[in-house]
């Protein structure tokens, strides 16, 4: 790989970079990315990014990119993960969607159930037309969510 992004760090720089702690509550591609930069820099020793990338056991676009960020973005958002901008996939319900299923958890269940389930719960959400159509798993994340028991309050 051709090196387009060539930084060089400063002595300010590279003295957190070399002591660094290795143990702690330091996330592992900061440990990662620490000293691949330090690897990299222009000032260093001379190697290619599959080198660095074979020694670090990374894989060459690792190098590119962290290289890459250093240049135009600085040491901090080379060490850092890249902010995701939007999420992956879009909620289906928002907080107050949510809300009214505690509301309706507290209460008796539907006629011919125990207790409420899951199902239950998302069926109820489209009867309602609250949503178009529900599976189990969101009302069990925002039940997760909340620390609420889906198991009966009674014993025995």
């Amino acid at each position: 790989m051709n090196k387009k992004y060539g930084g060089r760090l400063t002595e300010d720089e590279r003295q957190p970079l070399v002591h660094m702690p290795t143990i702690g509550k330091t996330a592992a591609y900061t440990l990662t990315h620490a000293p691949l930069l330090l690897q990299v820099d222009a000032n260093g020793p001379p190697g290619s990014d599959e080198s660095v990338a074979n020694a670090f056991r990374c894989h060459g676009h690792t190098v590119r990119n962290v290289r890459q960020r250093f240049v135009a973005h600085g040491l901090e958002a080379a060490l850092a993960r890249k902010k995701q901008h939007a999420p992956s996939r879009s909620r289906l319900l928002d907080g107050g969607q949510e809300a009214p299923w505690l509301a309706l958890r507290g209460g008796p269940p539907p006629p011919g159930q125990a207790q409420w389930t899951f199902q239950v719960l998302a069926d109820q959400r489209v009867a309602l037309h609250v949503v178009e159509t529900l599976s189990y798993e969101p009302v069990r994340q925002t039940l997760n969510k909340t620390a609420s028991s889906r198991t009966c309050t009674r014993v025995g």
